[in-house]
């Protein structure tokens, strides 16, 4: 039987005025937007590998923008698929790792490229969160892209050194309340999505947990790990090792279901934080302005890929949960994310120059 692909209907890039951002600190209206890609995807077939060009572009290879650096978690999943992309295309594809200020630095490159499908960027949650943690940002995060989709997401979990008298998410906000100001948690930087992710945690949570920021997730791991500081939210595939060693306790995922490497690790939702709910996703986005053709051609290659065991494998093992949204999904996800983080970033008074 064959299956449709993705046509668009709108423009791709929707302003930032959705009514779906009103609800957005409730979780439920994050999966119905993220879990209509997995269904779609079930729905929608592949288009014939090296067949999805819609227009004729030559031998000139699709240039991928990662304002991350090489070795980054988004690093790892765009080099991992990008044969599979590239044969989806029937195009070579380079990618250009362009960090710098939290991914603005990057990013202020992919708005400003050519509106006609031959560059394109990945981004990662810190997309969102920026235009509330810095002051002068150079563009619009949700105004001047077009997001395609979203790729996947990778579970975070709450984890506490040893020492730590608590077993649960419920024994540690006892503890916590019982001596305030006693516990510290790390992340990787100020504004991080990982330092936000344990921010929301003290902020539902109603206790009093000081951060440690650190320059980086190899520091952050040696810290916990020896005790230096108790408590991280960190990915769970890096994590799941020291997990199931005991060099580490887990207190709760921070997704809205368990998950499949820790299966006996309860979600922080259901263990009292019903509202609480946060993973690490990837998403391409194109320049605000691409032609609504392009984006059908993108998506769809993207779709193609990822319908390659050798790309799907490859998240799979990185600990992804594989979304593939439609663009028109995306871009509410975009929207409603941008306001939940906005709403975060205030409650833990975060902000950068």
């Amino acid at each position: 039987m064959t299956t449709p692909t993705f046509q668009p209907t709108g423009s791709g890039h929707p302003g930032a005025g959705d009514s779906e951002a009103s609800s957005a600190l409730a979780y439920p209206a994050r999966r119905r937007a993220l879990c209509f890609g997995a269904a779609a995807l079930g729905a929608a077939a592949l288009a014939p590998v090296g067949l999805v060009r819609a227009q004729s572009l030559g031998d000139r290879p699709l240039r991928i923008i990662l304002p991350l650096s090489a070795g980054s978690g988004a690093d790892g999943a765009i080099r991992a698929i990008s044969n599979s992309l590239a044969k989806a295309l029937g195009q070579p594809v380079v990618i250009e790792n362009l960090p710098g200020a939290g991914g603005i630095t990057g990013t202020t490159q992919i708005v400003r490229a050519p509106k006609d499908g031959s560059v394109i960027g990945v981004v990662s949650n810190n997309h969102v969160v920026n235009p509330s943690v810095y002051k002068n940002i150079p563009f619009d995060s949700l105004a001047d892209i077009t997001p395609i989709t979203i790729i996947g997401a990778t579970p975070f979990v709450l984890v506490a050194h040893p020492s730590v008298p608590a077993k649960n998410v419920q024994e540690l906000i006892a503890y916590a309340k019982s001596k305030p100001g006693v516990l510290n948690h790390a992340s990787p930087g100020n504004g991080t999505i990982l330092h936000l992710g344990a921010a929301m945690f003290v902020d539902q949570a109603k206790v009093a947990i000081q951060h440690i920021p650190y320059k980086g997730m190899g520091p952050l791991m040696n810290d916990v790990l020896g005790g230096q500081v108790q408590l991280a939210v960190v990915a769970v595939a890096p994590a799941a090792a020291h997990i199931k060693s005991g060099a580490l306790r887990a207190m709760g995922v921070t997704t809205s279901t368990r998950v499949v490497s820790l299966p006996g690790v309860p979600t922080i939702a259901e263990q009292g934080l019903p509202a609480y709910e946060l993973d690490g996703w990837i998403a391409p986005v194109a320049p605000a302005g691409l032609p609504k053709t392009e984006l059908a051609r993108l998506y769809n290659a993207f779709k193609a890929a990822m319908e390659m065991l050798e790309a799907r494998d490859a998240l799979v093992a990185q600990g992804y949960e594989i979304k593939l949204t439609p663009p028109d999904a995306a871009a509410a996800f975009f929207r409603s994310e941008a306001a939940r983080m906005a709403q975060v970033v205030k409650n833990a008074s975060v902000k950068l120059d």
